[in-house]
């Protein structure tokens, strides 16, 4: 099933100028870019997006943490977007070969966010764009990558 997530990478990746080589990543998979931009996070947006771990004592530093720089924000589409996004992604730091593996050593500095599920992508990507930030259009190289029968 094609799939949208979204992806934010944090001031860690925008501070090492890690932009361009990890969005390239997800390109050479085959991911196709359909929506790309610079977000400034102020309190209220942080407590929306981290509402689940807004109580928790980590909070106050992710926030600081988060506000430090525009973050870069951007949705992915493709056959099974969400599985594969958190494959490259990585869960931890000590996933090697993925971007946490590679790019960082800490459990909160940790260089990206993706969507864990097709129902968190659908309200991330509603929280960050609006319909006419997000582009359709076609890319050829999908036909040479995915199987019609992929799709289903």
């Amino acid at each position: 099933m094609i799939e949208r997530s979204l992806v934010i990478l944090k001031p860690d990746a925008v501070q090492r100028n890690l932009i361009g080589g990890i969005i390239n990543r997800f390109e050479k998979k085959g991911l196709k870019l359909v929506a790309l931009k610079f977000v400034q996070f102020d309190e209220k947006l942080l407590r929306e997006h981290y509402s689940h771990v807004a109580n928790e004592p980590f909070f106050p530093e992710l926030s600081k943490f988060m506000e430090l720089t525009p973050v870069v924000i951007f949705i992915l589409e493709g056959l099974k977007a969400i599985e594969i996004v958190r494959n490259i992604a990585g869960i931890r730091s000590t996933d090697l070969g993925s971007i946490r593996g590679d790019y960082s050593i800490s459990s909160q500095r940790n260089v990206i966010h993706s969507s864990d599920s097709l129902s968190t992508a659908e309200q991330e990507i509603k929280r960050f764009f609006s319909d006419k930030e997000i582009f359709d259009y076609n890319k050829d190289e999908s036909k040479y990558m995915i199987a019609k029968s992929d799709e289903k």
